[in-house]
């Protein structure tokens, strides 16, 4: 078994064991995080209807227009801002975190750290 193929194995078995305890409602939904080599992605999720309330990433234009690099921590900061700021524009402060089997360090610690200072609670 390759090296890549272990590691996105052990991711999967963190998201599926973090994802049994973690349910978002309508009055406090998901705040899941994705991460790639190029970009990240957050987006609100009420899980009992399975609908995504809104999202934010480094592929939306308003968020990456300033961006020299969409990979970095600054990047992961601005999204953080941007579905905080999404989410109190439709009356939401507070959120269940989602890291999707992530670590919590680096991007994915930015990410939850921007959205606390821009308002949401979690």
């Amino acid at each position: 078994m390759s090296a890549v193929n272990q590691k996105s194995n052990a991711r999967i078995k963190r998201q599926v064991r973090v994802r049994k305890k973690v349910r978002g409602s309508g009055s406090r939904p998901r705040l899941n995080v994705f991460k790639s080599a190029r970009h990240i992605y957050a987006q609100l999720i009420d899980d009992t209807t399975g609908k995504t309330l809104l999202a934010a990433s480094t592929v939306c234009k308003d968020v990456s227009a300033d961006l020299g690099s969409t990979g970095n921590i600054e990047a992961a900061k601005k999204v953080g801002a941007a579905i905080a700021k999404k989410a109190l524009e439709k009356e939401i402060t507070s959120v269940v975190f989602d890291r999707n089997g992530f670590l919590y360090h680096g991007r994915i610690k930015a990410l939850a750290d921007a959205a606390r200072e821009n308002g949401l609670s979690f």
